[in-house]
């Protein structure tokens, strides 16, 4: 990714915060193999200061959408007190297929890894953390449905993993869906929006993610327009 490309991708700047749009298929970080990282391209984003912004929270690898730097280390000492009060906002879009009967509703069922030779995949565990999605049926199509969703809590692949676990799994999901390893749709899960209140004498500050080109086709099929 060229300095220009990751400059076309911020979606926010203040003096202590950048929103920027991940693109899928790339992890935020470096994982313990090595391989190419979101983050190694954050010098681009320095705009005068003497270091590169950093993450404030994580994305899964396929997980497009709004994704929260801070500039220096105070900032991120602010924001990481926000998400893990559960201060921040957020708002993915998903395809997934079939779907609910109803039109929202929320999802409780607690989480845990599923193995330690697995990593980050997770599983339902009624012994497991609690974890708690919120869901809004936005729109239906043929067989699939777009649901707006918000997590309660942040576990690891939640979201995924709770559509899955009701039945509808999240369109291009080759962990907990039916997708194929390889070759399948890219996974259809956007950070649609995040709100962060970050200044306490200031509204809190919201920011939305365009939607991606794998995700427009089949977004359109359940309703969504390009101008929303």
């Amino acid at each position: 990714m060229t300095p220009d490309e990751m400059l076309a991708r911020l979606l926010y700047r203040d003096g202590l915060m950048l929103v920027v749009d991940k693109p899928p298929g790339i992890p935020v970080h470096r994982g313990p193999k090595g391989g190419n990282a979101f983050e190694d391209h954050f010098d681009a984003l320095r705009f005068g200061l003497p270091r590169r912004p950093a993450l404030a929270h994580r994305l899964d690898r396929d997980t497009s959408g709004c994704l929260v730097l801070g500039r220096h280390r105070k900032a991120l000492a602010s924001l990481g007190k926000l998400f893990k009060q559960n201060k921040v906002g957020k708002t993915y879009w998903a395809v997934v297929e079939g779907g609910p009967a109803e039109d929202e509703g929320q999802i409780d069922i607690a989480l845990s890894k599923l193995d330690d030779s697995r990593g980050w995949w997770m599983k339902p565990d009624d012994n497991g953390l609690p974890s708690l999605t919120t869901w809004k049926v936005a729109g239906r199509g043929d067989g699939m449905t777009w649901l707006a969703l918000e997590p309660v809590t942040g576990r690891t692949h939640q979201l995924r993993v709770h559509c899955a676990a009701k039945g509808f799994p999240i369109i291009g999901d080759n962990i907990y869906g039916t997708a194929p390893r390889e070759g399948g749709p890219v996974l259809h899960l956007l950070s649609r929006e995040v709100v962060v209140p970050l200044y306490k004498n200031k509204d809190a500050i919201k920011v939305a993610a365009p939607v991606p080109e794998h995700m427009r086709e089949r977004l359109a099929a359940c309703g969504w327009r390009d101008d929303q």
